[in-house]
Protein backbone atom coordinates (compact mmCIF):
# COMPACT_ATOMS: atom_id res chain seq x y z
CA UNK A 1 0.00 0.00 0.00
CA UNK A 2 3.11 2.50 0.81
CA UNK A 3 4.16 1.79 -2.81
CA UNK A 4 0.68 2.76 -4.29
CA UNK A 5 0.51 6.16 -2.48
CA UNK A 6 4.25 6.89 -2.96
CA UNK A 7 3.40 6.49 -7.00
CA UNK A 8 -0.19 7.88 -6.78
CA UNK A 9 1.26 11.52 -5.08
CA UNK A 10 4.59 11.07 -7.18
CA UNK A 11 2.70 10.99 -10.87
CA UNK A 12 0.03 13.54 -9.03
CA UNK A 13 2.92 15.67 -8.16
CA UNK A 14 5.35 14.94 -11.05
CA UNK A 15 2.24 15.55 -13.88
CA UNK A 16 1.61 19.10 -12.19
CA UNK A 17 4.83 20.35 -12.14
CA UNK A 18 6.27 18.80 -15.79
CA UNK A 19 2.62 19.99 -17.69
CA UNK A 20 3.52 23.20 -18.31
CA UNK A 21 6.83 22.26 -20.04
CA UNK A 22 4.86 19.02 -21.85
CA UNK A 23 2.49 21.61 -23.49
CA UNK A 24 5.54 23.57 -24.75
CA UNK A 25 6.80 20.17 -26.21
CA UNK A 26 3.70 19.41 -27.66
CA UNK A 27 2.95 22.57 -29.46
CA UNK A 28 7.02 23.13 -30.64
CA UNK A 29 7.32 19.70 -31.30
CA UNK A 30 4.14 19.77 -33.61
CA UNK A 31 5.23 23.32 -35.42
CA UNK A 32 8.39 21.93 -36.33
CA UNK A 33 6.89 18.96 -37.60
CA UNK A 34 5.27 21.23 -40.26
CA UNK A 35 7.74 23.66 -40.60
CA UNK A 36 8.30 23.02 -44.62
CA UNK A 37 4.96 22.80 -45.07
CA UNK A 38 4.20 26.63 -43.27
CA UNK A 39 5.60 29.46 -44.73
CA UNK A 40 5.25 31.60 -41.88
CA UNK A 41 7.39 28.77 -39.93
CA UNK A 42 9.99 28.54 -42.46
CA UNK A 43 10.73 30.45 -45.30
CA UNK A 44 10.31 28.14 -48.51
CA UNK A 45 13.70 27.66 -50.43
CA UNK A 46 13.71 29.83 -53.45
CA UNK A 47 15.48 28.33 -56.75
CA UNK A 48 18.02 29.74 -58.69
CA UNK A 49 19.31 29.99 -62.42
CA UNK A 50 20.35 26.30 -63.85
CA UNK A 51 24.09 26.65 -63.82
CA UNK A 52 27.28 24.30 -63.42
CA UNK A 53 29.59 24.13 -59.86
CA UNK A 54 32.14 26.04 -62.08
CA UNK A 55 29.40 28.86 -62.23
CA UNK A 56 28.86 29.10 -58.27
CA UNK A 57 29.63 32.41 -57.15
CA UNK A 58 31.87 32.45 -53.88
CA UNK A 59 31.76 32.79 -50.19
CA UNK A 60 33.00 36.10 -49.90
CA UNK A 61 30.66 36.94 -52.75
CA UNK A 62 27.65 35.29 -51.08
CA UNK A 63 28.73 37.29 -47.81
CA UNK A 64 29.01 40.54 -50.08
CA UNK A 65 25.36 40.30 -51.08
CA UNK A 66 24.27 39.87 -47.60
CA UNK A 67 25.95 42.63 -45.85
CA UNK A 68 24.62 45.10 -49.50
CA UNK A 69 20.98 44.38 -48.74
CA UNK A 70 21.64 46.47 -45.26
CA UNK A 71 19.23 44.42 -43.14
CA UNK A 72 19.82 45.41 -39.62
CA UNK A 73 20.48 41.15 -39.01
CA UNK A 74 23.57 41.87 -41.19
CA UNK A 75 25.97 44.45 -40.72
CA UNK A 76 28.92 42.59 -40.53
CA UNK A 77 30.45 39.24 -41.05
CA UNK A 78 30.20 38.56 -37.55
CA UNK A 79 26.63 38.35 -37.90
CA UNK A 80 26.08 35.87 -39.75
CA UNK A 81 25.67 32.58 -38.19
CA UNK A 82 26.41 29.95 -40.67
CA UNK A 83 25.42 29.75 -44.09
CA UNK A 84 23.74 26.50 -45.43
CA UNK A 85 24.27 25.50 -49.32
CA UNK A 86 21.05 24.00 -51.06
CA UNK A 87 23.04 22.41 -54.49
CA UNK A 88 19.40 21.15 -56.09
CA UNK A 89 17.90 24.71 -55.41
CA UNK A 90 21.14 26.21 -56.49
CA UNK A 91 20.66 28.72 -53.20
CA UNK A 92 22.92 29.47 -50.31
CA UNK A 93 20.43 30.56 -46.85
CA UNK A 94 22.32 32.85 -44.81
CA UNK A 95 21.63 32.67 -41.41
CA UNK A 96 22.10 35.49 -38.75
CA UNK A 97 22.93 35.42 -34.99
CA UNK A 98 20.15 37.21 -34.18
CA UNK A 99 16.47 37.41 -34.47
CA UNK A 100 16.54 34.51 -36.71
CA UNK A 101 16.84 35.93 -39.80
CA UNK A 102 17.40 34.22 -43.21
CA UNK A 103 18.45 36.10 -46.72
CA UNK A 104 18.55 33.58 -49.63
CA UNK A 105 21.58 34.11 -52.23
CA UNK A 106 21.00 32.38 -55.50
CA UNK A 107 24.33 30.86 -56.16
CA UNK A 108 24.59 31.20 -60.08
CA UNK A 109 22.77 34.58 -60.33
CA UNK A 110 24.43 36.06 -57.15
CA UNK A 111 20.64 37.98 -56.52
CA UNK A 112 19.18 37.97 -52.77
CA UNK A 113 16.25 35.89 -53.65
CA UNK A 114 14.38 35.92 -50.29
CA UNK A 115 14.74 38.04 -47.00
CA UNK A 116 12.93 36.87 -44.46
CA UNK A 117 12.28 35.15 -40.47
CA UNK A 118 13.12 31.92 -39.69
CA UNK A 119 10.81 30.86 -37.04
CA UNK A 120 11.68 27.52 -37.12
CA UNK A 121 14.89 28.22 -35.11
CA UNK A 122 13.15 30.03 -32.34
CA UNK A 123 11.03 26.72 -31.79
CA UNK A 124 14.06 24.37 -31.92
CA UNK A 125 15.13 26.45 -29.13
CA UNK A 126 12.16 26.62 -27.63
CA UNK A 127 11.89 22.54 -27.70
CA UNK A 128 15.02 21.44 -26.33
CA UNK A 129 15.15 24.00 -23.82
CA UNK A 130 18.07 25.95 -24.83
CA UNK A 131 16.04 29.84 -25.44
CA UNK A 132 16.15 29.61 -21.45
CA UNK A 133 19.54 29.12 -21.09
CA UNK A 134 22.65 26.45 -20.96
CA UNK A 135 21.32 25.24 -17.32
CA UNK A 136 18.22 23.91 -18.97
CA UNK A 137 19.22 22.58 -21.40
CA UNK A 138 21.71 20.63 -19.97
CA UNK A 139 19.94 19.80 -16.40
CA UNK A 140 16.19 20.44 -17.16
CA UNK A 141 15.24 18.85 -19.99
CA UNK A 142 16.95 15.27 -19.00
CA UNK A 143 15.45 15.41 -16.05
CA UNK A 144 11.98 16.12 -17.80
CA UNK A 145 12.71 12.98 -19.54
CA UNK A 146 13.45 10.90 -16.63
CA UNK A 147 10.13 12.54 -15.09
CA UNK A 148 8.22 11.25 -18.43
CA UNK A 149 9.90 8.19 -17.36
CA UNK A 150 8.45 7.95 -14.02
CA UNK A 151 5.21 8.93 -15.15
CA UNK A 152 4.76 6.59 -17.74
CA UNK A 153 6.04 3.44 -14.50
CA UNK A 154 3.80 5.17 -11.95
CA UNK A 155 0.52 5.16 -14.72
CA UNK A 156 1.31 1.71 -15.04
CA UNK A 157 1.62 0.74 -11.51
CA UNK A 158 -1.72 3.10 -10.44
CA UNK A 159 -3.17 1.32 -13.12
CA UNK A 160 -2.47 -1.99 -12.11
CA UNK A 161 -2.45 -2.43 -8.93
CA UNK A 162 -6.08 -2.61 -8.00
CA UNK A 163 -6.49 -5.12 -10.64
CA UNK A 164 -4.03 -7.12 -9.46
CA UNK A 165 -5.26 -6.56 -5.79
CA UNK A 166 -9.48 -7.53 -7.42
CA UNK A 167 -7.82 -10.74 -8.76
CA UNK A 168 -6.60 -11.81 -5.17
Amino acid sequence: MRLFRFFRVGHQWVGIVLSVWLLLLSVTGFLLLIKKKVDWIQPPTRCDTAGEVADLISLQDVAAVVLAQEHPDFQTFADIERIDFRPAQRVFKVISRRHDAEIQVGAVSGEALSIATRRSDLLERLHDGSFFGGFVHAWFSPLVAASVAFLTVSGWWLWLAPHRRRRG
